[in-house]
């Protein structure tokens, strides 16, 4: 049968990537997942690639050189390597995805749209401006794409995204709540994180919505917030987790909870830990998610809610590694 064309997936096992391969295999692709392990070929028009470094530049040489008609990037680069290695890919694929975050935004708009002010452009923090932090590089190589000649990209930023044995509590990760849960121990959470509304995407429904835009001519040259509207505060997110997993919570103060998370714990060494927390989970992430939608044809009716999703990726998030 013919194929639609080749698609590309570096890091094919992450927490959307794993959805995206399955998607994009039955959107017609022949699909190269590329990823640290064995991706499961699910699907005959998938063809698992384990690569020990996808961001070596003879990996990206080769695999430009494929002439891929779709390539979506999940990888994380620092800002040198991504300036000299993206244009490689520009110019020998058909479309260019490239993963950024709804971590970029600062907390002055409410609901968050596309043009709402990025940290980057606003903040008076010159600790964190001169960092690469995750926030700011993820900012520069937004900047980096639009000051090039090449068009062929389009700019994907997921909000806080849950999926097979991927899950996060404020800023806690799987790890610390599977060994809070089997301990029969609450986690400990920032109090002052309690009332603030985030919201948490299934990595089923990023996926349907990357593919979408990735296919899609005119969001070539696009940025795209790939999330769902459902806004819940954390204190309510914590309350699904008790619902579903049984997990038990607690608020404590902001330095108990960075050192029930780390407990060598340095604000000097850590304040990636700090700038998390206070420049992610404690702004606002209520999102008007309208451009996407009226882009892909998609309803919000149709993504998972919170407790909807974690109750169906429950049996893989519990497993152990």
């Amino acid at each position: 049968m013919k194929t639609k064309g080749k698609f590309l997936i570096l890091g094919a096992t992450g927490a959307m990537g794993i959805y995206l391969t399955e998607v994009a295999a039955e959107g017609g692709f022949d699909v190269d997942a590329v990823s640290l392990d064995d991706a499961p070929a699910t699907y005959p028009n998938v063809h698992p690639i384990r690569v020990g470094d996808a961001t070596a530049p003879a990996f990206i040489e080769e695999a430009a050189a494929r002439h891929y008609d779709i390539v979506v990037d999940f990888m994380s680069y620092r800002t040198a390597k991504f300036r000299s290695i993206v244009p490689i890919y520009l110019k020998n694929v058909g479309r260019y995805v490239y993963l950024s975050s709804c971590r970029v935004f600062a907390n002055e708009e409410n609901p968050i749209v596309e043009t709402s002010p990025r940290l980057i452009d606003v903040t008076t923090d010159q600790r964190l401006i001169l960092s690469d932090d995750y926030c700011m590089y993820k900012a520069r190589e937004e900047n980096a794409l639009r000051a090039g000649k090449f068009r062929n990209w389009t700019i994907v930023r997921p909000s806080t995204t849950y999926s097979k044995k991927r899950c996060q509590l404020v800023t806690l990760e799987r790890d610390i709540i599977l060994r809070c849960l089997r301990a029969g121990k609450p986690v400990l959470l920032p109090e002052e994180a309690r009332n603030i509304p985030a919201s948490l995407t299934w990595g089923g429904d990023v996926a349907q919505m990357i593919f979408r835009l990735a296919v899609l001519p005119e969001a070539a040259g696009e940025d795209y917030n790939v999330t769902t509207s459902e806004a819940l505060t954390w204190q309510q997110i914590a309350d699904i987790y008790h619902d579903v997993f049984g997990l038990e919570h607690k608020w404590v103060t902001e330095e108990e909870y960075y050192r029930f998370k780390k407990p060598d714990y340095d604000p000097e060494n850590d304040l990636w830990m700090i700038w998390q927390l206070r420049y992610a989970r404690l702004f606002n992430r209520v999102y008007d998610n309208t451009k996407m939608l009226s882009a892909t044809g998609l309803k919000q009716s149709e993504f998972l809610s919170l407790r909807d999703g974690l109750a169906h990726e429950k049996k893989t998030i519990l497993e152990g590694d």
